[in-house]
């Protein structure tokens, strides 16, 4: 293309009826250059924070499968990637100078040929959302561990998968992955994490609460360094320190001793929840009897352990009781909502609370998500949800 000269801008301007005067003395000519297709390259929209984790020199990962929406995670946040298409064309120009730039220099009254490198009509677009946890437990569910002597750990053909795996296949940040390992009292063995088998964790569960009962120790002060000789000859020790970690609050004493304050209300919903899964339905007064009578000395049951766990069925004649673990509805909300209401028609806040918790997004309430997703009605004085929509 060839170079405008001043008198050629100035002619424009005066077809174009516009007063130079009331323009910057400097013009900028664009020409498309050799290499400006289209398409080559993608613009994302950051918020402050994420520049500066790009500024301070850390990295933002696109994580998903082929088959997954792709998400971008920093260190500690997950985003999901939408295109935004825009109505103006937006053209890349290197070296392009800003109307402020060019005003700061009174030497800029020239003709700046620029060549615009390449332009896009949209860009991607971030936006918070809560990491894709889900499939986590999922991967580590294919093959839990029954301990050093299970022959199926020797023959197992399920994948087993290292903390790089799992940055390579769950959508969320290195800190949500981690922190929900946490969660899950997942623990690492040889390597890789493993979650422990529910049969073989009430197994390590029940030697260290027999222990406790047999040295009669105060449930606030287990000793660590004891467990492990006492125990260590029944199980490996780290499985020992494992089930105390899940299963207490660690702290050092003045002397330098470790010891575990063992958390009451998690002992007893995983006792709940071994006598629950042998049954489809359990009268909730007899439940209530043998969960209290199965649990450690010292320690009382109380219904309120079993939120997200079980729920208690006050319409049936005698009242029942029977699991309903979270963990096992689906992760998306239209479709935990679709769960819920094929599971029981007409809930209450306080039932459903436990269900959809999880899935309000930062600084949404539960409240929120109900007056979306379902529909309130009155049923003998009781506020009661239903869906917006007829379940198949």
């Amino acid at each position: 293309a060839a170079m405008r000269s001043r008198a050629e801008v100035d002619a424009t301007l005066q077809t174009a009826k516009l007063n130079p005067a009331e323009l910057l003395p400097a013009v900028q000519c664009l020409s498309f250059g050799p290499h400006a297709g289209g398409g080559e390259c993608c613009l994302l929209q950051l918020e402050p924070g994420l520049c500066a984790e790009l500024e301070a020199g850390r990295s933002l990962v696109i994580r998903g499968e082929k088959d997954e929406h792709a998400v971008l995670c920093s260190r500690d946040k997950t985003y999901d990637m939408k295109i935004a298409d825009t109505s103006n064309m937006l053209l890349f120009v290197p070296g392009c100078r800003t109307p402020e730039e060019l005003n700061a220099d009174p030497a800029s009254c020239n003709i700046i040929h620029s060549q615009i490198a390449g332009f896009s009509k949209n860009y991607w677009e971030l936006r918070r959302c809560r990491p894709k946890l889900k499939k986590l437990r999922k991967l580590l569910m294919e093959d839990p561990y029954e301990g050093p002597d299970s022959q199926k750990d020797q023959t197992s053909t399920f994948s087993k998968y290292t903390t790089e795996d799992l940055l390579s296949l769950i959508q969320a940040s290195e800190e949500e992955i981690l922190h929900q390992l946490q969660v899950i009292d997942a623990c690492k063995i040889e390597g890789y994490w493993r979650i422990l088998d529910f049969d073989y964790e009430m197994k390590l569960l029940n030697h260290v609460t027999q222990l406790i009962d047999s040295e009669s120790w105060p449930l606030s002060k287990v000793p660590l360094s004891v467990c492990l000789e006492e125990l260590g000859s029944l199980e490996p020790r780290e499985m020992i320190e494992h089930i105390l970690l899940s299963y207490g609050r660690k702290y050092v004493d003045d002397a330098g001793e470790v010891f575990f304050e063992m958390r009451e209300d998690k002992i007893c919903r995983a006792i709940a929840q071994m006598l629950l899964q042998n049954a489809v339905k359990f009268n909730l007064s007899e439940f209530e009897e043998v969960w209290q009578q199965s649990v450690p000395e010292g320690m009382t049951t109380r219904l309120d352990q079993l939120q997200g766990l079980a729920l208690v069925d006050k319409s049936s004649r005698p009242e029942t009781i029977f699991l309903l673990k979270v963990e096992d509805l689906p992760e998306d909300n239209q479709e935990r909502f679709n769960s819920l209401f094929g599971i029981r028609q007409k809930w209450t806040e306080v039932d459903i609370t436990p269900y959809i918790q999880d899935l309000c997004a930062e600084k949404q309430t539960v409240g929120a998500l109900l007056t979306k997703y379902a529909r309130s009605s009155m049923l003998n004085g009781v506020k009661v949800y239903n869906s917006r929509r007829p379940i198949s």
